[in-house]
Order: C-alpha cells, then sequence, then structure tokens
C-alpha cells in the first residue's frame, strides 16, 4: 500500500485506503517497529457534565472495523465523563516517524463477554489492582493502597481465577473523523481526512497545514 503514489499527491505514506482502518493499521504496525516504547499509547480527551475538557494517555487493547476498544474503571473520572458525556476523542503520536493520528467520534461500553474475554489476558498483579484500586478517589496514604492489594491477594490467591469487577470494563470509540498528520520541514505539514457518510462511505478531504 504505502509503495503506491497517493491519489491527492501526498506522501507515499498516505496510501490510497478508501476507508481510514486500513490506513490507521499500516501507520500503527510500522510504528510498532520503530518506537522505543509503547505504540499503542494514546491520549484520550473527555469532557465532564460542567463542560470541562481532560485528556490522559491511556492504552489501546483492540481495532476492528468498527473501532478502537480501551478499557477502564469505570468509576473512574473518565468512566464518569464517558458515562455522561458519549463523545470522545483520541490522538496517536509517533515521534519515531513524526505522524499523528487524531480520531472523533462517539463510545459505547463493549459487551460483558468481550471485557471478561480480556481481563482474563491480564497479568495476575494487573487483575488484583482492578479489584484493589478506587481510580481517581482520594488517597491519605499509599499504605491504604498496599493494603487493599493484601486483602485481595488473599481473597484471590495467586494460581486461583481472578473474576472481573463489575466496574471494570471497556469502551470503543467509533470514529465519525479521522485525521492522518505527516511533518514535513518548515511545518508544511499533510494532513488527510477522513469523514464518515451515512451510507457508511467515507469522504476524503486534504487539509492546509
Amino acid at each position: 500500500m504505502v509503495d503506491t503514489p497517493n491519489s491527492h499527491g501526498l506522501n507515499k505514506a498516505f496510501g490510497n485506503e478508501d476507508a481510514p482502518m486500513p490506513l490507521f493499521k499500516a501507520w500503527l504496525e510500522e510504528a510498532e517497529i520503530t518506537e522505543i516504547n509503547d505504540a499503542n499509547a494514546f491520549a484520550l480527551a473527555t469532557v465532564d457534565f460542567t463542560g470541562q475538557p481532560s485528556v490522559r494517555m491511556l492504552l489501546l487493547k483492540g481495532m476492528n472495523e468498527n473501532g478502537f476498544v480501551f478499557y477502564t474503571n469505570m468509576n473512574s473520572h473518565k468512566g464518569d465523563d464517558l458515562k455522561g458525556n458519549q463523545r470522545a476523542s483520541i490522538c496517536f503520536h509517533w515521534k519515531s516517524l513524526q505522524r499523528q493520528v487524531r480520531i472523533s467520534g462517539s463510545v459505547s461500553q463493549v459487551s460483558d463477554r468481550e471485557a471478561d474475554a480480556y481481563f482474563e489476558t491480564r497479568d495476575y498483579d494487573s487483575q488484583i489492582g482492578a479489584w484493589a484500586s478506587l481510580q481517581s478517589s482520594t488517597m491519605e496514604k499509599r499504605g491504604d493502597f498496599n493494603e487493599r492489594l493484601f486483602d485481595f491477594k488473599s481473597k484471590y490467591p495467586k494460581g486461583s481465577t481472578v473474576p472481573r469487577p463489575d466496574h471494570w470494563s471497556g469502551w470503543i470509540l467509533l470514529p465519525n473523523e479521522v485525521e492522518f498528520w505527516l511533518s514535513a520541514p518548515a511545518r508544511l505539514h499533510e494532513r488527510l481526512i477522513y469523514k464518515a457518510q451515512a451510507d457508511g462511505a467515507w469522504d476524503q478531504y486534504l487539509l492546509y497545514p
């Protein structure tokens, strides 16, 4: 794909895909080779009930033709934001490739079956942490958390099955707009945007730097 000249006159890295997901997958696969750590890291932006935006880094844990999957404590600040306003934006930045992908859309919760299946793949300490952490709540001292970790390790000893907490699940971001950005000298960057249409097709536009 990347060896074919782009029909818009862009760098061949943009390919000629009719939809954004194949291009994103190709860029992510390249980033997994060149990035030192966590090529699947992205910034998630949400808005709370007062209109205050918030952004934080997460890890992409899955993707399909529909969207991008990540997991969290549903009682965290981001969980509360997403339950109250199911619209969000995410941004991937791969410094080694001088590329960025911005994605906006709506979110929906993954099924219990999907959440259970992913939770089973997590290492033991991460599973226990999902039980012990009152994510985003205030904590008087670190020892309080350590005590909760000890308690849940006693309840679910290593080697036993650790069930998924009801408050821990995943979201899938269903994109309606995806922008691919490639750095260029003198900040004359190349930008390609995909916008979803009602019939399921994607329109493409170029943006000025």
